[in-house]
């Protein structure tokens, strides 16, 4: 995959962990949006026997829903990072929670998407490191249609890409968006030039998982880690007010039926390319 060479961007490299080196594959795992506490309680419950289980080399979970529902803050992000992640990302819903905020100057491992405007807190690009030093680039970005009118996904993902120097040839894109045909262009946009193209915000997992020509695996959907008796998570019978109602009403986080869901990716890290692309959906048993 190629891309322009220049200085590497700002931020620090995460903490190594994992086991893929030279010629070997590399596993990528990534964990779709995490809601509230249910959520969070599975990803704590399945995250470690998951990496094990799949001798994932790099993970990178999507936390914009992990605190109530809406955005994280300080104790949430505490327990998170006990956890075996490498790079945090997030979405629309990271700027809900006002003690979360401050945290995106903070934590180079959290991320929020980087096509908002200038002058906002925090980065949408962290470089991390595997154990045996690959660097993986995690990119964040959210989409526009039917959201908020941010700076155009598809412009700032070039120009990151560009940034990035040509030794970082792993690079992993969180499309944090509403249209499945807005995640598709990006993919194809960005076919070739990146590792993996995975959505994230519908909280819904897609079954169209692939590999592109250009060797980039797209899933316009990874699911949400949390509960799935619901409405995306949220209780139905006060989602259902809003709907028949037209009026609003509080939402709050579901709890039966609790799961994990995660895209598992195997790259060769020479090229970046992905060689195999999996949906898992894992059953938190103990909630």
């Amino acid at each position: 995959m190629s891309r322009a060479s220049a200085p590497p961007p700002p931020g620090d490299a995460g903490e190594p962990r994992g086991d893929a080196g030279n010629g070997a594959v590399l596993r990528l795992l990534f964990v779709g949006d995490v809601v509230g506490r249910p959520g969070r309680r599975a990803l704590a419950n399945l995250l470690p026997r998951l990496v094990d289980r799949h001798r994932a080399d790099y993970v990178v979970v999507n936390v914009e829903n992990a605190a109530g529902g809406f955005g994280v803050n300080p104790e949430v992000l505490g327990e998170l990072t006990a956890l075996p992640i490498d790079c945090l990302t997030t979405g629309n819903h990271v700027w809900d929670k006002k003690e979360g905020i401050a945290l995106l100057a903070g934590d180079a491992r959290l991320l929020r998407p980087a096509n908002y405007p200038d002058g906002n807190p925090g980065r949408g690009l962290h470089v991390g490191r595997t154990a045996l030093g690959v660097p993986v680039a995690t990119i964040n970005l959210e989409g526009q249609v039917f959201m908020r009118q941010v700076d155009s996904p598809f412009r700032v993902a070039d120009r990151l890409l560009a940034a990035l120097p040509p030794e970082v040839r792993v690079v992993l894109v969180d499309f944090h968006a509403e249209a499945t045909s807005e995640k598709q262009a990006l993919a194809h946009h960005l076919d070739g030039r990146v590792t993996a193209v995975l959505g994230t915000h519908t909280h819904v997992p897609t079954a169209d998982a692939r590999i592109l020509s250009g060797g980039t695996a797209l899933q316009t959907d990874v699911g949400m880690t949390g509960p799935y008796d619901s409405v995306i998570g949220f209780r139905a019978d006060r989602v259902l007010q809003r709907f028949l109602l037209q009026t609003p009403a509080s939402f709050e986080v579901a709890k039966r039926d609790v799961r994990l869901a995660a895209t598992l990716l195997e790259v060769d890290p020479a090229s970046g390319r992905a060689t195999r692309i999996e949906g898992l959906l894992v059953r938190d048993e103990s909630q």
